[in-house]
């Protein structure tokens, strides 16, 4: 839930900090006050447009920082720890924007673009305002409601459906290389078959162009090698060589071996050490005399770096690449030499799979319909509490067959359309074509009460919903509120006393003039301070008793009212 707001240089408002709590938080004001800039500024942390004509006159900036408080499991803490972004239960947001266009956005002081914003704000908070029917308008939108009514049921489809999906993307990846007509497939057998012979003839081993680039530079440095090695040689083996002098130097130590053990242990080391001399010796010169190379052998190996090359060239950037190649060149080959049986049986595969996408799809829309069903039921009876006398909910599917399965997505085949009337004898129609302000805030009521909680979202903010309503479906509508935020936070601008009358915390918004600057102010309101808002909303006046009393009355009937869904079973 959203449990503090401070709001700088937005509009009106110079700086404000709201504190909300539990429960339904009521804000409420004259017509004009600022209320609109109160939830402008709460869209805007949330992720809404930024508009330079938002800053306040003659601030070069304006900012908005929420704070929210979420459970421990919630699914925003998942989102946010895919950004990398840490957190406890306490989640702050601070976004600011300036006239230059410019603007920052920083979750909990990490940096975040507007798009990572409103990812994480989804799962937070859901904005219900005259202009909702413009979101349920869409009928994919509406498809996610009825959705989230489905539960696990439908989500197992879905997953069956996807998988299916993924086997019948890859056998039609496929057939594609059946497309084209004979001409062309034989074509690509030519194709296939003359780059299998050049790769195959080619003899290509692992490490082989390794070897060979070694070899070319002992070609390269031939000369400096040989004289190396022909030096080493003559140094160690060569008259006057190493090898003598060990020799003698070995003779002089064994002639005074007995005059002390010292001297046996210099012999035996030196005798080690002269027989590993002698056979560096042997193998320097069997080097030398192996080594040579001549000018054919090295046109062989320049040969065989260039076929590599060109090979390289065509087919991988290295060996095993143009190996790997090779595989697929094979597989494919044999698949177009096979191509009359291999397109039967991918075909066969594909009819299969397609079908099975079509029953999925049929059991999918069947959840649907039936969850439809009740919805509508349940809806109508909602709108009959809310003064609507006979109104028609409908949701319309569209028929498919199984030739549509083809064109099947994740969601199945289903579309949808949300079909309403508020008077007996008119035919349903579907939601952008509802005119009445009034009609539309009381259907979206309905429908939320039905759809609470289907989303884990805690906080609700209803952007005057009881626009166009008054009298006994005023009280209804101010109950069914009451109901959504007995475990749901709710934020709404009202302009109706039964509203206020069912708040948990009542804020009051106002203009004031200080130092010939128009402000908005915002106050939280005691309980006295919330008789007179009531009082006045219903258009009396403080020193009339009377109006205190009824106000009085109707603040302590709303009490009871909640205090019954306290002890009601969810």
């Amino acid at each position: 839930m959203i449990s503090g707001l401070i709001i700088k240089n937005v509009a009106l408002v110079d700086s404000a900090t709201l504190h909300f709590g539990e429960g339904l938080n009521i804000l409420s004001g004259e017509t004009g006050s600022g209320k609109s800039v109160i939830l402008d500024s709460v869209n805007f942390v949330l992720g809404a447009k930024a508009d330079r004509s938002m800053i306040r006159y003659g601030e070069r900036e304006c900012s908005v920082c929420a704070e929210f408080q979420v459970e421990e499991d919630s699914r925003v803490l998942k989102e946010l720890d895919e950004l990398d972004i840490e957190s406890d239960t306490t989640i702050v947001i601070t976004r600011k924007y300036n006239l230059d266009g410019k603007g920052s956005i920083k979750i909990n002081g990490n940096p975040v673009s507007l798009s990572m914003l409103k990812k994480v704000t989804s799962c937070l908070v859901d904005v219900h305002g005259q202009s909702e029917h413009f979101y349920l308008c869409k009928e994919s939108n509406q498809l996610r409601v009825l959705d989230g009514l489905c539960g696990k049921e439908l989500v197992r489809e879905k997953e069956k459906l996807l998988v299916l999906l993924a086997e019948a993307k890859e056998v039609k990846k496929q057939l594609s290389v059946f497309s084209g007509n004979v001409q062309d497939r034989n074509k690509r057998i030519d194709i296939l078959r003359f780059q299998i012979d050049e790769i195959e003839s080619a003899s290509l081993k692992e490490g082989e162009e390794e070897e060979l680039k070694d070899k070319r530079n002992k070609i390269i440095n031939s000369e400096k090698i040989a004289s190396a090695l022909s030096e080493s040689v003559s140094c160690l083996t060569g008259e006057r060589g190493a090898i003598d002098a060990f020799k003698q130097a070995r003779r002089s130590i064994a002639s005074v071996v007995k005059y002390g053990r010292e001297y046996e242990e210099i012999l035996s080391r030196m005798e080690e050490l002269l027989s590993e001399a002698e056979d560096i010796g042997d193998t320097l010169s069997d080097f030398s005399d192996d080594f040579s190379f001549d000018e054919e052998e090295a046109n062989e190996v320049e040969s065989r770096l260039d076929q590599i090359k060109s090979l390289k060239s065509k087919y991988g950037d290295c060996i095993s690449e143009i190996l790997q190649y090779l595989e697929k060149a094979r597989a494919e080959y044999e698949l177009l030499t096979h191509c009359d049986e291999e397109f039967e049986r991918l075909s066969q595969k594909q009819e299969k799979l397609l079908k099975s996408v079509y029953e999925t799809c049929q059991s999918i829309s069947s959840i649907r319909q039936n969850k439809a069903k009740e919805l509508c039921k349940n809806v109508v009876e909602e709108l009959k509490t809310l003064n609507i006398a006979k109104p028609a909910f409908e949701v319309s599917f569209r028929e498919f067959s199984l030739a549509d399965a083809p064109r099947a997505t994740g969601d199945g085949l289903d579309e949808i359309c949300f079909l309403f009337s508020a008077n007996a004898g008119e035919p349903t129609k579907s939601l952008g074509k509802i005119i009445s302000g009034g009609e539309m805030s009381r259907f979206m009521l309905a429908l939320k009460t039905q759809c609470k909680g289907i989303n884990g979202i805690s906080t609700y903010i209803f952007d005057e919903i009881d626009t166009g309503i008054s009298g006994k479906t005023a009280k209804v509508v101010a109950e069914k509120i009451a109901k959504i935020a007995k475990d749901t936070q709710v934020i709404a601008v009202s302009h109706l006393a039964q509203m206020a009358c069912m708040s948990d915390h009542q804020l009051y918004i106002e203009k004031k003039e200080e130092n010939g600057k128009t402000l908005t102010k915002v106050s939280t309101l005691d309980e006295a301070g919330k008789v007179r808002e009531v009082v006045r909303l219903l258009g009396g006046e403080d020193e009339n008793g009377f109006a205190v009393k009824h106000a009085e009355e109707m603040i302590k009937y709303g009490t009871e009212y909640k205090n019954s869904l306290k002890n009601t079973l969810a």
